[in-house]
């Protein structure tokens, strides 16, 4: 039994008498409120400016990647980010969080660049949140870097330069321009009267197929020798051109099913949308007259040489960054990633190998290409990759499979708009592999230096 002198020896020699936090500064109320608004502003930096990649099309995991870089680069070391196809979700040290919408906006290359210059910064250690934030806010009201009817020319030329890739002679290609150029224009207007976007994708169906066709049914009468098939075809790649493609199937392979399926699913009904249009005017046609068209699933036999469907390729890549206000520098770049794939996909069919494979191949080649360009500073490796891959988009493919299906050919057709699809997925399955590729080789050369 211990006695309660005892006891009071014992509680002297354990006890410690120093106040417990004497070595440790004390967190006042107000560093405590100065800490977490700086912990806010940094997460409402970082989620605008995720809102921003995710619009351009920019792969969820990607998108994440550069949320945490600049939470990290402000000292916030443990942040937790959730991307979704509407919203991304930033909650840093179990306390402050934060939540921005996606807004879906038309592509800004231009924009696009800009972020990217500022992210670089940032993570540089460049520029302080309160600096970010305006300089951030600078590049959302800026104006386009040229004005609009630039942007509809562009449209034109890409429209032009598909048909020749194609083996289109000049008067498909000039027709194949007017009719995208409508497109624009017309769109443009119907999108300031809030309509919807899937029917802008119909009209702009119905818009690239009915001049085609009416040129060709009165060019017995005007002497001319007119073929619709690439012109239709021409007008479906340049309103395919900026859907999700690129990011939906990289959120697949990059583990996001969420933001892929979104993604996906608006790709689906947009392409639906330009389908229903197209089909509208080609059922219309038939059942006023016009007459067949035989539309086959392959380029019309008379093909352009090799350099002139390369030439073609860069010429189209580079439209679509200048429809999309690329920066010059960026547009170059998209020329040549253009350029390299579409050389890469010819080379490929001339070895033997199916268009699916070989528009893989050349989508590899042109993810690494997009990054290529992106250690040269000249342009963010998207731009490159989502305008790269534009002249091999399966347009044709795609017209065929419609024709097919109107014609009561229904497994002709649903297997040419699944082998579109295909195609399509190569695609952006390439150019994924080639950017992880591109990165794989980056991360390894130092090592193999100092080895």
């Amino acid at each position: 039994m211990v006695s309660p002198r005892q006891r009071g020896i014992w509680h002297r020699m354990v006890r410690e008498t120093d106040p417990p936090t004497g070595s440790l500064p004390r967190l006042t109320k107000s560093s405590q409120l100065e800490r977490d608004s700086r912990i806010n502003e940094v997460l409402d930096l970082a989620g605008n400016i995720g809102a921003i990649l995710m619009a351009s099309g920019m792969p969820a995991v990607s998108t994440i990647e550069q949320v945490t870089a600049i939470t990290a680069a402000y000292g916030i070391e443990h942040c937790e980010v959730d991307v979704v196809n509407t919203a991304i979700h930033i909650a840093a040290n179990g306390a402050s969080s934060r939540m921005h919408i996606v807004q879906s906006r038309s592509l800004d290359f231009s924009r696009l660049a800009a972020v990217d210059r500022l992210i670089a910064r940032i993570r540089a250690g460049e520029v302080s949140p309160a600096g970010a934030h305006e300089q951030l806010d600078a590049i959302i009201v800026a104006p386009h870097p040229y004005k609009r009817w630039i942007a509809t020319l562009a449209w034109g030329a890409l429209a032009f330069a598909t048909a020749g890739t194609l083996g289109a002679d000049w008067l498909v290609c000039v027709v194949s321009a007017l009719s995208t150029m409508t497109i624009d224009r017309v769109n443009r207007q119907l999108n300031r009267h809030g309509l919807p976007f899937f029917f802008q994708y119909a009209v702009g169906g119905a818009i690239a197929t009915a001049p085609p066709i009416l040129l060709y049914w009165l060019s017995p009468k005007l002497g001319l020798s007119f073929e619709p098939t690439v012109a239709i075809a021409a007008g479906l790649v340049a309103l395919l051109a900026g859907l999700s493609l690129v990011g939906s199937v990289g959120d697949v392979i990059s583990g996001a099913p969420v933001t892929a399926a979104g993604r996906f699913f608006e790709l689906v009904m947009m392409t639906g949308a330009t389908i229903a249009g197209v089909a509208l005017v080609l059922h219309l046609g038939n059942r006023f007259g016009a007459p067949f068209v035989a539309i086959g699933a392959s380029p019309p036999p008379a093909l352009a040489e090799l350099p002139a469907r390369i030439a073609f390729g860069a010429a189209g890549a580079a439209a679509f960054a200048l429809a999309c206000y690329a920066e010059r520098s960026a547009a170059v770049a998209a020329g040549f990633g253009g350029a390299v794939g579409i050389t890469a996909f010819l080379l490929a069919q001339g070895l033997g190998l199916g268009v699916v494979v070989s528009s893989f191949v050349a989508a590899v080649l042109i993810g690494l290409v997009g990054r290529l360009m992106e250690r040269r500073n000249l342009a963010p490796p998207l731009v490159v990759s989502i305008a790269g891959i534009v002249p091999l988009l399966p347009g044709l493919a795609l017209l065929h499979g419609i024709y097919a299906i109107l014609n009561d050919q229904h497994a002709v057709g649903f297997g040419s708009v699944l082998g579109a699809f295909a195609i399509g997925t190569a695609l952006a399955a390439g150019v994924t592999l080639g950017e992880w590729s591109s990165w794989k080789v980056r991360t390894r050369r130092p090592l193999t230096r100092r080895a």
